[in-house]
């Protein structure tokens, strides 16, 4: 996990990652937030890993809980809608006899 010693967020007041709301105050906070990960050159390292390790409160990879849920959830629906791999072929098979 040595992403994380070039993240953009790492000079900044780690409370600032984690409004207490995502209105008034904490909307704009929320901003704050996501403006410092769009200049972080390892923002999708961060989010992979908030997705990864379960991460709930806060932002993470310019991403907030309910975003995350939702990426989750599209990720999940697309997993299930894939056509299954064809099956690969038996090597126990006895060749065509002519």
């Amino acid at each position: 996990m040595g992403w994380w010693r070039n993240a953009a967020c790492s000079d900044e007041d780690p409370d600032l990652f984690f409004p207490v709301s995502a209105s008034g105050p904490g909307a704009a906070q929320e901003e704050r937030a996501k403006a410092v990960c769009e200049r972080c050159p390892v923002e999708e390292q961060c989010l992979q890993w908030a997705l990864d390790s379960g991460q709930n409160p806060g932002i993470w990879g310019g991403t907030t809980e309910d975003d995350r849920r939702a990426i989750k959830r599209r990720r999940s629906r697309s997993r299930s809608h894939a056509p299954s791999a064809p099956s690969s072929p038996r090597k126990d098979r006895r060749p065509a006899v002519r």
